[in-house]
């Protein structure tokens, strides 16, 4: 096994973050009954989710991504953004949109009902979607009354007048009006100022044509008002990177695949670096002329929050990759990656991950969970094995930018394939290593073995000559010759053993070669 050491070893991880390639479908087995009852069922509540819970505030755009999702596992993420989206505070547990939302509905199948549920009434609907009016004129037994457009009082059905100072994309100074014409308890919304009227003194039939007083009360100024109230109400629009925008989301029904992958490096005894990954496919991207290079062109998104929903970070960048017009076919055969990388305390966390095509508007929506360990200060520990597509020394370089880890330029291979003739890189941190107190050297014996199928093909020690580094942090990071590799499945184990405390550890990847 011919090894190429690269690094002179180094300090903190400064910036590191790249992508990751499309989801794998899983496979579904045949069922038996049992489970085919029970999958019929989780399948009905997720159709009835868009008609019935959210059927009031659920956007057109939004109803027609959702319906065009293939699983039930892509129906949950998107149901879980779906509120993510709408949550005005996310550094709290709480999702107060959604909470205030069944709540307006409990409080609408409480006062509003009559012959239906409150939810279903129209005084229902615009209560859940607009919350409780500023002022409410309310005649629940009808009787003399009188109209704007009417000098002489009149005798009214049942009816309320409900007033909003202000409702976002609706407007200014919104008056609606219902009526209870059967005298049921079932309020009706009013198209126009004369249905409440019972009759009237002289018996005069008031029409449309009548001269109204206010321009409101104007037939299409009632059609456009109650158009407007139709549709899905607007809202503090919370953006993957912690914003804010009001208006009502758009989501498309295309779908860009990507991966994603975490590696995790020791700062500090309570600080630990995570090192984000997330890689495309090129093919899967859409180039475009700019300047004489072709260009795609990607926004990236990440929102990081606590078990408790509790957001402890988040990142939004604008990214390229680019090619000549005659290395377009060859870059559409590679992949793009993009890095961050953020300190984190040990514990679980999740990652909202959020990238759009821009030339195309295809998006892809991915939550990744994951475990930042805790790197114990005094035994022998390593960070993440992270198998590389390429590295770099930065020697004489300053220590900064993209994929940088130490003193090295570290391009993770999240796909673990390499062809046959492409080296295979891999970097690993060593932590707490004894020192021999004569050589000044780390008394750490370390082997690279590769193997196939459990069996040992080659190995080869560590001499650490040019080592500069001892104790605290070493870096191990090779570029390991694949030419006299066949096709196949294989393992790089480092085994390491600490001749000062006794300790061992044995890290390990898989890759595969192609031919």
């Amino acid at each position: 096994m011919s090894l190429r050491k690269l690094t002179v070893p180094g300090g903190v991880l400064l910036i590191l973050a790249i992508a990751s390639p499309s989801l794998s479908q899983s496979k579904h087995k045949t069922p038996d009954n049992k489970q085919r009852k029970v999958k019929a069922e989780v399948a009905r509540v997720f159709t009835d989710w868009p008609k019935q819970d959210v059927s009031l505030i659920i956007t057109p755009d939004e109803l027609r991504a959702y319906e065009n999702l293939a699983t039930d596992e892509e129906r949950e993420k998107f149901i879980q953004h779906f509120w993510d989206i709408r949550d005005p505070d996310p550094d709290t547990v709480e999702n107060e949109y959604k909470d205030e939302y069944y709540e307006r509905i409990a409080y609408a199948n409480e006062h509003f009902s009559s012959g239906k549920l409150g939810w279903l009434s129209d005084r229902g609907r615009i209560y859940i979607k607009f919350g409780k009016p500023d002022e409410v004129e309310s005649h629940p037994s009808g009787g003399a009354n009188s109209l704007n457009q009417v000098a002489e009082p009149v005798t009214t059905y049942p009816f309320e007048k409900w007033f909003y100072r202000y409702i976002p994309g609706v407007g200014s100074g919104i008056e609606i009006e219902f009526v209870d014409p059967t005298g049921t308890g079932e309020f009706r919304t009013a198209r126009s100022p004369n249905e409440k009227v019972a009759f009237t003194p002289s018996g005069a039939r008031i029409t449309e044509n009548s001269n109204y007083r206010r321009e409101q009360d104007s037939p299409f100024a009632i059609s456009d008002l109650l158009n407007r109230l139709d549709q899905a109400p607007e809202f503090k629009r919370r953006g993957f990177a912690g914003g804010t925008q009001t208006g009502s989301p758009t989501l498309d029904s295309n779908s860009l695949h990507f991966d994603i992958n975490v590696a995790f490096f020791r700062q500090t005894d309570n600080g630990v670096v995570a090192a984000f990954t997330i890689q495309t496919d090129n093919r899967d991207l859409v180039f475009t002329d700019i300047g004489g290079l072709q260009t795609a062109r990607l926004n990236i998104t990440g929102r990081i929050t606590t078990v408790a929903d509790r957001s402890v970070g988040a990142f939004e960048d604008s990214v390229t990759t680019t090619a000549t017009p005659l290395e377009l076919s060859e870059a559409k055969e590679r992949r793009s990656a993009y890095a961050k990388a953020v300190v984190l305390q040990p514990g679980r966390y999740r990652i909202d991950i959020r990238v759009i095509d821009i030339a195309s508007g295809a998006v892809g929506i991915k939550q990744y969970g994951f475990e930042v360990p805790r790197f114990d200060g005094k035994k022998l520990t390593v960070s993440s094995l992270v198998l590389t597509s390429k590295l770099e020394s930065m020697h004489g370089q300053p220590s900064v930018g993209p994929f940088v880890i130490g003193r090295n330029k570290v391009f993770p291979n999240l796909t673990s394939t390499y062809r046959r003739g492409q080296p295979i890189g891999f970097y690993v941190q060593v932590y707490n290593a004894g020192t021999d107190q004569t050589t000044l050297r780390p008394s750490v014996e370390v082997e690279y073995v590769l193997l196939r199928n459990g069996n040992e093909l080659r190995k080869q020690p560590e001499n650490w000559n040019g080592m500069s580094e001892a104790g605290e942090r070493l870096t191990l990071a090779h570029l390991l010759d694949s030419g006299s590799l066949e096709p196949g499945n294989y393992e790089l184990a480092i085994r390491l053993r600490d001749q000062v405390s006794g300790e061992s550890l044995s890290p390990s990847a898989r890759f595969t070669v192609l031919p």
